[in-house]
């Protein structure tokens, strides 16, 4: 039986259709008269209509190079030429006639894109405005402690301190398969990276490491200590960097 006012965690168990129908019909009571929670839990519902993805992958070692601070400083530095190389080579691919043969396959069996979830939450929370947040860190070590509430026995978060991040707050969201959550780091000039976390799912796999951008977006990604894990930030961040957010 849960306990009234409901905790975090009894929300989420409601979102995910995870309370016995007694606590559900006591929650909803509660709610009825409780319409600024009601309407928390109602954005989060909607927040899993947004995010429901379906991924593929499987379980390989955690260990994640692209995470290492120096990589990351390259990489911002090296985004605009990355970006240029990518479009010489889609150039060369519409020449030889294979961007017709993919967009044919795609129309009879749309591939599952590891990750599609994690970039559509920073396009909602972070790259437009300032995330909404459900929590703003004092420092790393309370950011940590407040993801640990929702997440047992999860990766750490990446520390990004020696390439000039920290995290600055955080928001919950639901998946098909359970709450997720993610972390919005930021730089001293307001650069922007989010971690985001998801348990896998029967349409979930664990995922291999790996990497993948779309539409402007880069998300590293990951599996370990029973979730998903993704990094996600602006594929050219000097061009981002230009446009006030």
């Amino acid at each position: 039986m849960i306990s009234l006012p409901p905790s975090e965690r009894d929300l989420h168990a409601y979102v995910d259709h995870q309370l016995p129908d007694t606590d559900r019909c006591v929650l909803e009571t509660w709610l009825a008269s409780h319409p600024e929670v009601a309407a928390r839990v109602q954005a989060w519902q909607q927040d899993a209509q947004l995010l429901r993805a379906s991924l593929s992958g499987a379980l390989q070692q955690p260990h994640n190079p692209a995470l290492d601070p120096a990589l990351i400083r390259q990489r911002i530095k090296k985004q605009s030429r990355r970006h240029l190389a990518t479009a010489a080579l889609l150039l060369i691919a519409v020449s030889l006639g294979g961007v017709g043969g993919w967009h044919a396959r795609e129309a009879t069996q749309p591939p599952l894109l590891p990750m599609t979830d994690a970039m559509q939450a920073y396009r909602l929370f972070a790259q437009d405005g300032i995330m909404p947040a459900d929590y703003n860190a004092q420092d790393p070590g309370t950011m940590q402690a407040w993801l640990d509430r929702y997440f047992n026995q999860a990766h750490r978060l990446p520390d990004l301190s020696q390439a000039g991040f920290k995290p600055v707050s955080g928001r919950l969201l639901t998946t098909d398969q359970g709450a997720a959550a993610m972390v919005l780091y930021q730089d001293a000039q307001g650069r922007r990276i989010s971690f985001y976390i998801r348990p896998p799912g029967p349409n979930n796999g664990f995922l291999p490491r790996g990497s993948r951008s779309a539409d402007g977006l880069q998300a590293d990604y990951w599996s370990g200590g029973g979730y998903n894990y993704a990094m996600v930030s602006p594929v050219d961040q000097a061009a981002a960097l230009q446009t006030p957010f």
